[in-house]
């Protein structure tokens, strides 16, 4: 059996993203007065402004990573596989230009103008507006292997093309005719970029060789050479300093000094990986770069050596998450340890709200400085760690695991920085094979229990990183300790081991209270306090549940086919939710003990977390640099969940973009399936009327109806006590108008319109909207159009429409026969019951004179009331059944 995707988690969007491979591309908006930067990630591409590095719009997801970037004033343009699209305001699609066979690769906007290239260098240009393809022209890879494009400043419809071969052309795409061959310097072009002297260019090349070459004369000006590899991106500095910067795939940043023709500054570790694209604002000391490392930096040069310290930076991890923890009760705050030794932190809410806690450093204030961030000051990655928010903002909150290291680490949220403490018991000290394997810590945020790889587990205090206590003599297991946890009144610590046993001991005392045997080695171990289950994970693919306070397993869990990567509880510990390297995400019921949901992944899930809010499921996967978002569609949605069958099968679900996701249906969705579909349970619809016999209310506010009989009451409360005062006359025999400023009456004409009571005359034989509703009820017997318009107006506007029922006003006998068999009609039916009296009450109370002296309206009124008092007596008399039932087992009880 199959079923399409997961019944409670759908996928929401990706945090972490920030830049990839894709040069940047950079643009200024003359309204806003600011600089843009655009950089992909994957299948969709971020904008920020430069002014405080904060995103601006995220696009649309494209079917497949996007290969190039490009902008002009108004539009983004972007590569995927052969296709290209225009997008604008950076999110909407409003171009797509199809033609191309290759993979495109380079993109240049030029006017009216797109220059694209693909992979086979065939490059075509395309008229933007109407995307019809403009020119052709076609290059031999093994002659003229496109791989730089740029437009020479002033050089009118010509575009410079570079090649693997190391020679360029100048072109006239307007004529289509090969202007110039410049033949080169014998190495692959890798970049070209225009200088601000008109007819030069800079040229890098892949053996790490920079030209600036004067296109007019085809001389070469200088020739600069970095050790560091291929130059991946150039750019100049705008604001009069004759600087060039080029990038390195080390990560290195050059700044030559083109006036003294000598390297002028190094600004190494930049990145820590190649520099995909650079580039410096107009008029600006201030250069933006980007990497594969995920990360964006803005660098001011202002340093005395010419060089550049960082401004802005908007970083996720440049290695995989390796383990993800929500840190606090709101929800909003995802941990992150990634393989870079890093340690972050993303919010749900906006990425504002990031953090970065740094990387893991052996000394952390050698760490901190810049030019000793050698990799062997670096630690390992983190391989486990805990938070606690008690005490947070006294001293250090999260303790950290290593690999391969039996070193524990602490850290502090608020400071955002390394602690200061790095825990280990002496006894290892001379020891290399000790590893730290388990870690936690207690609710009060004082204590961390540390396991060993040896089978020893002790206990530290986190504020002053003193020892204070072991627990067994001498080693808690015998085998390595695979997890620990406290319960959350600091009375009881159960350790699990590869010697497939879970011991439970006296947090104070340290002794041993019970040992719980095992079939198979354990793995991992999570508990929730709130309820005392603790999961704990075994290596034959089995999560066991047990129970703290009975310390015995009340559940097993078995369907993994490999091993289990995480574990994580629901807030109210009905869920317990696994994932696994067979990439499934399963979620089991804790209280029938059954698989209620699962679904299949591309990459396997390496770690995942329930938020304490229940509204997210935060995971991270193999190979890739994101924490991904799927919402619970259980908090806005009716999911019916029940057990899934042995046989079933799960479905593939795509990962979260960056964008929030939006379900589209595809003709695909919409078609019948082959497979008989099973049946769902129907959300329940409360009925109109439970029974006839029994009364129903019209469900309204009290305030629209429980007034209309006191109507006059209140409104003479409200009244104010002191009459509006007339303003003063003007001091002469005009006449005045009334009002805030007061002015001159115009003189009256003497053909005037009808007077006060000609108008009242001729307004008495005109209808009032209820007794026009009442009439059409009459005819057709149908008198819930009259229930709906009333149940609409507000307790002034029934009072005025009551009103006019009598004859005195608009009215008239019948429309007072009407009304009442308008309420006997309600009565009949029990439903709107309150409203109905609350009617009749406000009726009688105005009408109540009329009714009495007209003899056809009394005999009505007596069968109204007939209805009135059969209705409720029907009531009544269940009433008094259930008191009398009530009191009969009361008195019985005593």
């Amino acid at each position: 059996m199959s079923s399409q995707g997961s019944h409670i988690f759908s996928g929401f969007r990706a945090l972490g993203f920030y830049c990839n491979h894709v040069p940047l591309a950079l643009r200024y908006h003359k309204k806003h007065r600011d600089h843009y930067v655009v950089t992909a990630v994957g299948k969709a591409f971020h904008t920020y402004n430069c002014s405080k590095l904060g995103i601006v719009s995220v696009s649309n997801s494209h079917p497949d990573d996007i290969t190039c970037l490009a902008v002009d004033a108004f539009l983004v343009y972007t590569g995927c596989h052969n296709i290209i699209r225009a997008f604008a305001n950076g999110r909407q699609i409003i171009h797509t230009y199809e033609g191309h066979v290759s993979d495109v690769h380079l993109l240049l906007p030029f006017g009216e103008h797109l220059v694209s290239v693909d992979e086979d260098s065939q490059l075509k240009i395309w008229d933007i507006k109407s995307t019809e393809i403009y020119l052709e022209l076609s290059f031999d890879n093994l002659a003229f292997c496109i791989t730089a494009i740029m437009h020479p400043t002033t050089y009118l419809n010509k575009i410079l093309l570079g090649s693997r071969q190391g020679t360029m052309q100048l072109w006239n795409i307007k004529t289509n005719k090969l202007i110039y061959t410049f033949q080169g310097w014998g190495a692959p072009i890798s970049v070209i970029e225009q200088a601000p002297a008109v007819d030069v260019v800079a040229v890098g090349h892949v053996d790490g060789t920079v030209i600036v070459h004067n296109l007019k004369f085809d001389e070469t000006i200088i020739t600069f050479k970095q050790e560091w590899g291929p130059v991946t991106a150039i750019a100049f500095r705008t604001d009069g300093q004759p600087i060039m910067a080029t990038g390195s795939t080390l990560g290195h940043i050059a700044l030559w000094n083109l006036e003294e023709k000598r390297l002028q500054a190094q600004m190494r570790n930049a990145h820590r990986e190649s520099i995909a694209g650079m580039a410096f604002l107009q008029s600006e000391p201030v250069m933006i770069t980007n990497s594969s490392d995920n990360h964006i930096k803005m660098w001011i040069l202002d340093q005395a050596d010419g060089s550049g310290r960082q401004l802005r930076v908007r970083s996720g991890h440049s290695s995989p998450p390796t383990r993800i923890h929500f840190h606090g009760n709101k929800g909003q705050n995802i941990l992150s340890a990634g393989q870079d030794s890093s340690l972050k932190s993303f919010s749900t809410v906006h990425e504002n709200q990031n953090k970065d806690l740094g990387q893991a450093y052996y000394n952390r204030v050698l760490g901190k400085k810049k030019k000793a961030k050698l990799e062997h000051l670096k630690m390992p990655p983190i391989t486990a760690f805990v938070s606690e928010t008690s005490r947070e903002s006294d001293w250090d909150g999260i303790v950290a695991c290593h690999q391969q290291l039996p070193l524990v680490t602490t850290w502090n949220y608020q400071r955002c920085t390394m602690g200061k403490h790095k825990l280990a018991h002496d006894r290892f000290k001379g020891q290399d094979n000790v590893i730290a394997t388990a870690v936690d810590i207690t609710s009060c945020g004082n204590f961390v229990v540390i396991g060993w790889s040896t089978g020893h587990v002790d206990t530290y205090n986190i504020q002053s990183g003193l020892h204070r206590g072991t627990f067994g003599q001498p080693t808690a297991h015998s085998g390595s300790v695979r997890g620990v946890a406290i319960d959350g009144l600091n009375q009881v610590t159960v350790t699990g081991s590869a010697d497939q046993t879970v011991k439970f001991w006296k947090f104070k005392t340290k002794h041993l209270l019970h040992t719980l045997d095992i079939e198979s080695p354990v793995c991992q171990m999570l508990l929730h306090r709130e309820s005392s289950m603790l999961a704990v994970n075994t290596d034959d693919f089995t999560v066991h549940v047990v129970d703290v306070e009975l310390r015995r397993v009340v559940r097993r869990f078995s369907g993994h086919q490999n091993k289990i990567t995480d574990l994580t509880f629901s807030q109210d510990a009905r869920w317990l939710v696994s994932s696994s390297m067979d990439c499934t995400v399963r979620t089991w019921d804790m209280p029938t003990g059954r698989l209620v949901d699962c679904f299949l992944l591309d990459s396997a899930a390496t770690s995942i977390a329930l938020s304490p809010t229940g509204d997210f499921l935060a995971s991270t996967h193999i190979d890739d640099l994101g924490v991904y978002l799927w919402s619970n569609k259980t908090l806005y949605s009716h999911v019916s969940l029940r057990p899934l069958p042995s046989d079933y099968t799960p479905t593939m679900v795509a990962l979260p973009g960056t964008s929030y996701q939006v379900k589209q249906e595809t003709d695909e969705d919409m078609e019948p399936s082959d497979e008989a579909a099973e049946p769902m349970e129907e959300e329940f619809q409360s009925p109109d009327q439970i029974s006839r016999d029994l009364v129903t209310l019209s469900t309204l506010p009290n305030s629209r109806w429980q007034s209309l009989i006191h109507l006059d009451v209140i409104k003479k409360r409200n009244k104010p006590t002191e009459p509006p005062k007339v303003p003063k006359a003007a001091p002469f025999f005009l006449p005045t108008i009334a009002g805030l400023t007061p002015t001159f009456a115009a003189p009256e004409e003497e053909n005037d319109e009808p007077s006060a009571k000609r108008l009242k005359r001729a307004f008495i034989g005109m209808k009032s909207d209820l007794y026009k509703a009442l009439e059409h009820a009459s005819e057709t017997e149908k008198y819930e159009p009259v229930v709906d318009y009333l149940k609409k107006l507000n307790p002034s506007s029934i009072d005025i429409e009551i009103r006019s029922l009598s004859y005195e006003d608009t009215g008239s006998t019948q429309a007072m026969q009407h009304f009442i068999a308008f309420l006997r009609h309600i009565f009949s039916t029990n439903q709107n019951f309150e409203i109905a009296q609350a009617y009749l009450g406000l009726f009688l109370k105005l009408h109540g004179n009329t009714l009495s002296k007209d003899t056809s309206l009394v005999t009505t009124l007596s069968e109204l009331a007939e209805d009135q008092s059969s209705s409720w007596l029907r009531v009544q008399k269940e009433f008094n059944q259930s008191l009398c039932l009530i009191n009969f087992l009361k008195n019985a009880a005593l």
